[in-house]
């Protein structure tokens, strides 16, 4: 009975706290110095159509790469901690025909939906985050719907090297063939609003891409294996 009165109490609490946040908020009405230069200058400095894409891998790509940087120190992690052992003895789980015929229509359609959002995350909504993520989706799918498959963690961690040290080659780059770390400046910027376009951004989101799916699959493998002894 105590028990459920203080979380009553707690629940309560945040509840009141979160009421007057709320009622003393007000949007704002004009962007700030910094927003302005992103906006005004972003395009002609960028070449990029989605500004967003733009800022987060120019002119905040330090913060990108530390965002990058702690979810592959999470997913090294995991796979510490779920480490198996081989068990080719236990039977699998059985899946239905519904499901394994869903995921061989869907996978390769999510992996190459995954890779476009990706390619083009200078010019649409999306960039390397959200297409490694689809990416990571259409491995979970494909180990739902056929158990005994096995995600090859090695071909996994050379995708997640090569592409974090592409990353960081190009950010080295740009501070001696442009004008600071991960300037995109260091290609051409091209047309704007075209596929080839935006100088290096394009480039920098696909090997984002191929780091956070490679991640995010890894976890989605190590746990696999770890259902698998339960």
């Amino acid at each position: 009975m105590i028990k459920k009165l203080i979380y009553i109490l707690v629940l309560v609490g945040a509840g009141i706290i979160m009421a007057q946040l709320f009622a003393g908020f007000s949007g704002s009405t004009e962007l700030s110095e910094t927003a302005r230069y992103y906006v005004e200058s972003g395009p002609e400095e960028t070449g990029a159509a989605n500004l967003v894409t733009a800022v987060i891998v120019t002119y905040r790509g330090l913060d990108t790469l530390g965002e990058v940087t702690i979810l592959f120190t999470v997913a090294a992690i995991i796979a510490f901690f779920m480490k198996t052992r081989e068990q080719r003895d236990k039977p699998k789980r059985r899946v239905s025909e519904i499901l394994t015929t869903g995921a061989r229509i869907l996978v390769p359609g999510t992996m190459l939906f995954g890779a476009y959002i990706f390619i083009n995350g200078h010019l649409s909504p999306g960039g390397g985050f959200q297409g490694g993520a689809i990416i990571a989706s259409g491995f979970a799918l494909m180990l739902l719907a056929f158990p005994q498959a096995n995600l090859s963690h090695k071909t996994i961690r050379w995708v997640e090297s090569i592409s974090g040290f592409s990353f960081v080659i190009i950010g080295v780059l740009g501070i001696f063939m442009a004008g600071g770390f991960l300037d995109n400046s260091i290609l051409p910027l091209g047309n704007f609003g075209s596929l080839f376009s935006a100088g290096a951004i394009p480039i920098i989101y696909i090997f984002i891409g191929l780091k956070v799916g490679a991640e995010l699959s890894n976890v989605v493998g190590h746990m696999h294996e770890k259902q698998k002894e339960i």
